[in-house]
């Protein structure tokens, strides 16, 4: 069974490396764009949609508003980009947002950004794949007829291609996403010489199509709500910012730097798509509706629900080059796979997360280990499964997931500025160097501003999404944060418990004396085993004990035991009711109630099998027993093994697995030889 589990696991995932060769897994800038920004990058491919179908609530009219939310956009993007600058430098050890709001505001605040990062890195995944899945379904009619399960597969895909670890997950996204940004600025390039140098005319396929308002003539505090939902959704194109903070360890030397780096090239492309889309949107004349089935019309009527409304990015790639050309086609396929891959970003942040809040004793602390890719894996499938059950809940809507999603992110963006604030006033209290002090008061004054905004953000994002579905997304949140703070308190529960005294205790001393018990079947060679084994240990009382439920093998047994003149003692429980488990649990119980000083000893011979069927067959009655016994104070379990003839041949079997060598595994050199180190320990 082990074999057939492996041989696949090694094909899939790659083969097992040491841990010596973490440092090989570290990202260069090049490739760390990609893995930590791939979710910001792609947002410019739904986000200026967002925009536009709020506005369009009030009709086209109020289309005239986006450059200016744009504007807003954008100043957000380069405020959070500079205070995520400062953060990079002064906690470089991969906690992100929660290290800082942890160490400076305190755990529950610290707890409450955690929080709201987890529910954000799995919506970001729900939200990326639902949106790739269609794009791309405007090219393949059955990814958008079987949405649901294209984007389950997606995400399948996705957890495998992350298992197989950072760096060569990297490797494969670098491509599709750098081949996505330069389409998209060569589509901008394009699309601004056509309208700008040579006049001419391009119209988006709904150019031709009226959007009718669902509330005609808003103005006032009407107008303004509307106006800040539409901001708040366009914010979209600010999700995953964050991730690189989170990821500061998997950069390169010196990682500060290069992440540092990697933010504000982030900013700058990210910026300048999301306004030549939105500005390409205008010039192309795009119509978007919340429900285009009856709020597009055409020559007055509604065009129906057979209507598929295409994402802005596709239109406007349609007007500027043509639907069907070449460079369209590359546009469409890019953006659909930088979308999938998008995901990516949560892939890194989440299961680094996890490791992090495991090692506070957060999260399970199975989430803290890596797996054989040095992949926090056990984090990356916990991801995956939440992500596929909420694109199973919404129907892998991105319109319906996206109302869900920047909740958290804000939280995580507030409070981390809050805390960057309260740093630098601890640091600028015990600096004495005027350097120094300038420099953390230019930081201090750029955290501030990102403070103020970013809450700014959170209060308008809260009451403009919270009834269209920004509720789900702050349940999420405390659903975490009670999770793992009952989870703590388990912890702390039993290392309290179980920390060692520093004086005599009851579990130091000695016990008065050791009654063994060996559990007998009949007589064969497990049993003269485990009783050899029993003697050995030297206890201070010895006795075999055997479980009567057919009086007639159990006279069987009690002869065959004198004939052999076994020198232990047999005792023969009575039952009944042909329970095994009940009359030993019993027998002990009552020999620890008669002598409490005393421990208990108990052997069980059990058969060690080599094929998976067999464990079926074999040792159920033991593990039944073990079971109980683990409950009782005092008493020991001790398993004595008897190997049968077919675990030698799995032995055999694990030894051929151990010297298999993947394909190319021999050119790469052995797996368990460390590379030589030179005199300069490099």
């Amino acid at each position: 069974m082990s074999k057939l589990t492996d041989v696949p696991k090694r094909i899939l995932i790659g083969r097992a490396l040491r841990s010596d060769r973490l440092g090989e897994t570290l990202l260069p800038k090049r490739i760390a764009l990609p893995v930590f920004a791939s979710d910001p990058l792609s947002s410019v491919a739904y986000a200026p949609g967002e925009v536009l179908l709020v506005l369009s609530i009030a009709g086209v009219s109020a289309y005239h508003f986006s450059p200016w939310i744009a504007l807003a956009v954008v100043v957000l993007m380069f405020t959070v980009v500079a205070s995520y600058r400062q953060n990079v430098h002064a906690y470089p050890s991969g906690g992100g947002d929660y290290e800082v709001a942890n160490t400076n505001l305190g755990p529950k605040a610290g707890l409450t950004v955690a929080s709201a990062l987890l529910v954000d890195y799995v919506l970001t995944v729900a939200v990326s794949i639902s949106s790739g899945v269609e794009n791309l379904g405007s090219a393949v009619d059955f990814v958008i007829e079987h949405k649901v399960l294209s984007a389950t597969i997606m995400i399948l895909l996705l957890t495998l291609m992350n298992l197989r670890g950072v760096k060569e997950s990297g490797k494969l996204f670098a491509i599709p996403t750098y081949v996505f940004v330069g389409a998209v600025f060569v589509m901008i390039a394009w699309g601004a010489w056509r309208g700008l140098v040579m006049g001419d005319t391009m119209e988006a396929p709904t150019a031709g199509l009226e959007i009718k308002a669902e509330h005609q003539g808003l103005a006032g505090f009407a107008l303004v709500f509307l106006l800040l939902r539409a901001f708040s959704s366009g914010c979209a194109a600010l999700t995953g910012v964050e991730a690189i903070s989170n990821g500061v360890p998997a950069f390169r030397k010196p990682k500060s730097k290069n992440a540092a780096t990697t933010l504000a090239l982030m900013g700058i492309l990210a910026v300048t798509m999301f306004c030549g889309i939105i500005g390409l949107a205008m010039a192309t004349d795009v119509k978007m509706a919340e429900t285009p089935a009856t709020n597009l019309l055409d020559n007055g009527t509604p065009v129906g629900p057979d209507f598929v409304q295409h994402p802005v990015i596709s239109q406007v790639a349609e007007a500027v080059f043509g639907n069907g050309s070449f460079l369209f086609i590359v546009l469409a396929t890019a953006t659909a796979l930088v979308l999938f891959l998008a995901a990516n970003t949560a892939y890194n942040g989440f299961p680094l997360l996890g490791s992090i809040l495991a090692q506070d004793r957060y999260l399970p602390r199975q989430l803290h280990t890596r797996g054989d890719r040095l992949a926090f894996s056990n984090g990356i499938v916990l991801l995956a499964g939440a992500a596929i059950l909420l694109v199973w809940i919404y129907d892998a809507d991105s319109t319906k997931l996206i109302q869900l999603y920047i909740v958290g992110v804000f939280v995580s963006f507030t409070l981390s500025q809050i805390g960057m604030v309260r740093h630098w006033n601890r640091h600028l209290r015990s600096e004495q160097d005027q350097v120094a002090r300038s420099r953390m008061k230019r930081s201090r004054a750029i955290n501030t501003f990102g403070a103020f905004f970013t809450g700014l953000v959170l209060v308008v994002v809260l009451a403009t999404k919270f009834t269209h579905g920004a509720w789900v997304a702050l349940l999420g949140m405390v659903i975490f944060y009670g999770t793992m703070t009952a989870i703590r308190k388990h912890y702390d529960r039993v290392a309290d418990e179980i920390a060692a005294a520093e004086g005599p205790s009851d579990d130091s001393v000695r016990p008065s004396r050791v009654h063994s018990i060996v559990l007998v079947s009949k007589v064969h060679k497990p049993t003269l085993r485990a009783l050899a084994f029993a003697k050995l240990t030297r206890s201070d009382t010895l006795e075999a004990v055997s479980i009567s439920v057919d009086a007639a093998e159990t006279k069987v047994l009690r002869e065959e035991w004198e004939r052999r003149g076994i020198n232990v003692p047999l005792k023969i429980l009575d039952s009944p009711y042909r329970e095994i488990t009940r009359p030993v649990v019993e027998y002990v119980k009552g020999l620890r109630s008669e002598n409490p000083r005393d421990a208990v000893s108990v052997y069980i011979p059990e058969y060690v099998v080599g094929r998976w069927y067999e464990h079926l067959l074999h040792n159920q009655s033991a593990l039944r027993l073990k079971g109980r016994l683990l409950f009782t104070p005092g008493v020991m379990v001790t398993s004595v093994p008897y190997q049968l003839e077919s675990s030698e041949l799995a032995k055999k079997r694990a030894k051929k697995r151990a010297e298999w060598n993947a394909p190319g595994a021999v050119r790469r050199g052995p797996v368990d030889t460390p590379r030589p180190r030179d005199p300069a320990g490099k």
